[in-house]
């Protein structure tokens, strides 16, 4: 592709963005944007790209074609914005899609959180019956918008993984408070934090199973200023929440069991767990800004 090309040859050349973009005088951004595929360069320009970085047009096109003229290339541009456009489009949608399935998400988990510290059992399943409300609410306004994303684009498995976990905690949290309220069982103190870090020890776990399989987006995974602005950074930062999670999950365990202040050490857990991705994926995102 195109945008891989100018990146590929300016590298080679050893030129930076910037020293390419005060030849061609443009801003760097204008480089970067050619680069990421966000926007194409007219024909003059692509020639002069070609110029400053001795390489052919159609090397750079990444076609066969030697002696490319004007006429070629302007069909061949129209082609590439076409494609452009294309993406864009099939992005906006995936972005939508995103949109509304971390609204339904949000309300998941911020009703699980809420069920994990409130103790009256109504204000829980009235907490549930909400969310499940909203989700179906949201769902039933966006049917259009969900079916028009193909599978590929939202690797529907993995996302469909992740839901049916979502409503898997969720249903039993529903149980565990109707059997709670009808005093079928009763909680003492240590039987709610086992139960509570249970939960919490299963959504780390499972979160690092998921993580390197989430598809690049800038509304699932870890969603950090960073992280979703490249996507390498992105990738690198779920890795290390895979390599991670399950040491993180057995020293929360040990810890629970061994630490009187459990909310303490929960908040100290989930901290560890996000922070280490977010710093070490930070000072990756730095190094390359500042390397190119």
């Amino acid at each position: 592709m195109l945008h891989d090309n100018i990146r590929y040859f300016r590298k080679a050349k050893g030129m930076s963005q910037e020293e390419l973009a005060q030849k061609l005088n443009v801003v760097r951004q204008t480089i970067s944007k050619w680069e990421k595929g966000i926007s194409i360069p007219d024909a003059d320009i692509l020639i002069r790209i070609s110029e400053c970085l001795d390489v052919s047009v159609s090397r750079l096109l990444g076609i066969k074609e030697d002696n490319i003229d004007r006429l070629k290339l302007s069909q061949e541009l129209v082609k590439l914005n076409a494609r452009l456009l294309k993406k864009e489009e099939r992005e906006r949608l995936v972005k939508k899609v995103n949109q509304k399935r971390g609204l339904i998400l949000l309300f998941s988990f911020l009703t699980m959180f809420l069920m994990l510290i409130l103790k009256n059992e109504i204000a829980s399943i009235l907490l549930v019956g909400l969310c499940v409300l909203v989700s179906v609410i949201v769902l039933y306004r966006n049917l259009t918008l969900f079916t028009s994303i193909t599978t590929d684009d939202m690797k529907i498995g993995i996302l469909r993984c992740i839901t049916f976990f979502n409503f898997g905690i969720l249903i039993i949290g529903i149980l565990f408070s109707l059997l709670i309220a009808f005093d079928i069982i009763i909680f003492t103190e240590n039987s709610e934090k086992m139960f509570a870090m249970s939960i919490v020890s299963c959504v780390m776990f499972f979160g690092g199973i998921i993580s390197s399989k989430l598809p690049y987006s800038k509304h699932t995974g870890l969603r950090l200023p960073w992280t979703v602005q490249d996507k390498e950074t992105w990738s690198i930062a779920h890795r290390i929440i895979e390599h991670i999670s399950l040491p993180i999950v057995l020293l929360y365990i040990a810890c629970t069991l061994s630490i009187d202040n459990f909310e303490f050490v929960t908040l100290v857990a989930m901290l560890v767990w996000i922070g280490i991705p977010a710093i070490i994926s930070y000072i990756f995102f730095k190094q390359k800004i500042y390397g190119q």
